[in-house]
């Protein structure tokens, strides 16, 4: 009798086989990769604004305070957009006729705002208030990543949840104080990097990683320190992890 299948059709079969199990996980690190791209999570992507305003130029160059721009960065959930007038309070000085701040000046002839294209949003489920972060010592990059080097603003991080989570179960490891000047107010704390790195003076490892926009691994001394600043700030940590305190 005849062969009903030729010999390829075990060669097909295997295939078959290793297909099974080849092409499901393929889907998945395909579809894991994709999702933690900046094509999804828009890390490192600039959007189109109508002035492309430079972080690296105000910020590190002239050395601005985040809180001549961002007002309620301190006190409320949002950290504040300037309005045209802040902006205006130098260039009616300065750069009066710069055809890149034409859009800036055509704002404050019409009384219009300008619409500036938010980099970083959370979804509308999630509650993030910027005050208590910054009460607590965290610095702008800590989140923002390596702000003061955007020419053009672009998102640092993803701000996945379980990037979040891993702050809030831990504080211990990303709190700290500011050992060259243990008076300063954590507030200060948060936003001195900035005028470090603008007068060029040593660094420590945990200010070189946040400079650079990278994770640090603290060391166990630094997490003891951490646990008696979690004390002294009352940070509750049993419930930093809890859903409600930012699913609300």
């Amino acid at each position: 009798m005849g062969q009903i299948f030729s010999p390829t059709t075990n060669t097909l079969a295997k295939l078959s086989i290793y297909g099974a199990v080849v092409v499901p996980l393929g889907i998945l690190f395909g579809g894991s990769a994709i999702s933690r791209s900046p094509y999804n999570t828009n890390v490192g992507v600039t959007l189109n604004q109508p002035i492309p305003f430079s972080h690296k130029h105000h910020a590190n160059e002239l050395g601005i305070d985040c809180r001549y721009c961002h007002t309620s960065v301190e006190k409320t959930a949002f950290a504040g957009v300037p309005p045209t007038h802040t902006c205006m309070s130098c260039h009616s000085q300065i750069w009066t006729n710069s055809p890149i701040l034409e859009p800036l000046r055509q704002s404050w002839r019409s009384n219009e705002p300008l619409i500036w294209n938010r980099v970083n949003k959370l979804p509308e489920f999630v509650y993030f208030n910027h005050s208590i972060h910054i009460a607590r010592g965290i610095s702008c990059n800590q989140c923002h990543g390596a702000i003061q080097k955007m020419q053009v603003t672009s998102k640092g991080f993803a701000f996945s949840m379980k990037w979040c989570l891993d702050c809030h179960r831990e504080p211990e490891k990303y709190l700290y104080s500011d050992e060259a000047h243990p008076n300063m107010t954590p507030q200060d704390q948060a936003l001195s990097l900035y005028k470090k790195i603008q007068s060029g003076v040593e660094l420590t490892p945990r200010e070189e990683a946040l400079k650079e926009g990278l994770p640090y691994q603290a060391t166990a001394a630094e997490i003891e320190k951490g646990k008696e600043l979690v004390a002294k700030l009352k940070v509750k940590k049993e419930q930093l992890a809890d859903c409600w305190t930012c699913h609300r």
